[in-house]
């Protein structure tokens, strides 16, 4: 069974969770089920050095606030409990929407190949959801027109950059703009463990860097076509880039006092949204981006606008 991505709390299911959270004892089994891997009663309690009483007890609590996934199979002794891991992240929305109530929404997908700018350093390469885009470490593929056909792109370090129109929005009256998309860092092969510090810059403004924690494997990303190989990478993770007029904020969690006044003060009719690594980062460890038919999340980068 395979976990899913985000648990969004709400208000009502927000205290089961954090009662379910508050004991390292849960925190330990769901650390040890996080690699994916599924385990019986008996093979948690034996990894835990806990009694077996009190694993099943804490399982059960961890199943009952919807954290972990439990599935009955026949044993040698009767029936066998068997307990996956259910969400990746847990994401309490802090922020109060009843103010944007009402709001209009203008939404666009960029495809990943549709960008303007880039700048990119081997290993290099694109691919669509049917074969490689020309060869792997040619920098020169990036300016191809076969680009446009790509579904995931990746490099060492350097920088890409796609602009949004904003002809159709008028900039004062813009309560958020929100930018979605799927990454992670770029391994040979793939490595579970390969920190990337990725840099996120609207209109030449940097608004925050997120350490992407590795470059995921092991098991075939939902959308990922059959073709590319299960030992390359295959799915990262949603990330959602939010700009109010409060600040700026990664997955609903402040990381800049960069609003809306500041990056729309100019007279433009795009927004510029730049990614990549820095020649200067502590963590140069490449980048992947998913595009529809790759990984997860069967999504371009997505742009929202909401507005009055």
């Amino acid at each position: 069974m395979e976990k899913q991505n985000i648990f969004k709390l709400t208000d009502e299911n927000f205290i089961e969770v954090a009662k379910a959270l508050g004991s390292s004892t849960r925190i330990n089994i769901l650390k040890l089920l996080s690699t994916g891997v599924s385990l019986n009663v008996n093979e948690i309690a034996g990894k835990l050095n806990l009694p077996l009483s009190t694993a099943s007890v804490n399982i059960q609590i961890l199943e009952d606030a919807g954290l972990i996934i439990s599935i009955y199979q026949p044993g040698i002794r009767g029936s066998m409990r068997l307990c996956s891991i259910k969400y990746e992240s847990i994401v309490f929305h802090m922020l109060d929407d009843t103010h944007y109530n009402g709001d209009n929404v203008y939404a666009i997908e960029i495809p990943v190949g549709a960008y303007f700018d880039c700048k990119v350093y081997p290993t290099c390469g694109l691919a669509s959801t049917k074969n490689f885009i020309s060869k792997d470490d040619d920098i020169h593929t990036f300016y191809s027109p076969n680009r446009f056909d790509a579904a995931l792109i990746w490099f060492y370090k350097g920088y890409i950059e796609y602009r949004f129109p904003l002809s159709d929005v008028s900039k004062r009256n813009i309560n958020r703009i929100k930018i979605s998309l799927e990454l992670c860092s770029e391994a040979p092969n793939y490595r579970m463990d390969w920190p990337s510090d990725i840099y996120f810059e609207l209109n030449q403004k940097h608004v925050t860097t997120w350490t992407s924690t590795g470059d995921f494997g092991g098991r075939r990303g939902k959308h990922t076509p059959n073709w590319w190989s299960i030992n390359s990478t295959q799915y990262g993770l949603l990330k959602v880039l939010e700009i109010n007029n409060e600040g700026s904020f990664l997955d609903y969690k402040k990381v800049s006092n960069i609003t809306l006044n500041e990056l729309l003060k100019e007279n433009i009719d795009f927004l510029s949204f730049k990614l990549g690594i820095k020649n200067d980062s502590k963590n140069i460890g490449g980048i992947n981006i998913f595009g529809k038919g790759f990984g997860d999340y069967d999504q371009d980068i997505k742009l929202e606008i909401y507005y009055k």
